[in-house]
């Protein structure tokens, strides 16, 4: 064999070795009693959470505890799930934007049940404003919508 047919069959190997390992370490989308269930069951593995942040009669949010003279590197939230089951969030490393956390639509918490506690190790927002649909004016003078 010649030498650039050796390379290219570890190289190869090297990307699916890369592949099948990556794979492994993907996470699920799951409810929260999925997620309790999981752990339980002595899965340490990171999930999904979609949920929505939750709100009063008015509502606004409620059950956000966040301080940042006290301890700016914890949150914690009432989450609800797609059952809607609400489960409090605690996550060590707040978004930069709190006012943004509080407007999103949607919330997706990438964690694990720790010690019957879901511990978020991201959190991922749907801001409303981001994905209204709008009409402008092209120059044409018709108008295009635009997401």
């Amino acid at each position: 064999m010649k030498k650039t047919h050796i390379f290219g069959v570890v190289v190869i190997a090297v990307a699916i070795g890369i592949i099948i390992s990556t794979a492994g370490d993907a996470s699920k989308y799951v409810t929260f009693d999925e997620a309790f269930s999981l752990a339980s069951n002595g899965s340490d593995k990171k999930v999904h959470v979609i949920g929505e942040l939750k709100k009063d009669a008015s509502n606004q949010v409620v059950g956000v505890k966040y301080n940042p003279g006290l301890d700016p590197n914890f949150l914690a939230f009432t989450l609800v799930d797609d059952n809607k089951e609400a489960k409090e969030v605690v996550c060590y490393q707040p978004p930069a934007s709190m006012t943004d956390f509080e407007k999103s639509e949607k919330v997706v918490v990438i964690g694990r049940v720790i010690e019957d506690q879901f511990v978020a190790s991201e959190i991922l927002m749907k801001c409303p404003s981001k994905y209204e649909e709008r009409e402008i004016q092209a120059n044409s003078g018709k108008k295009v919508s635009e997401l």
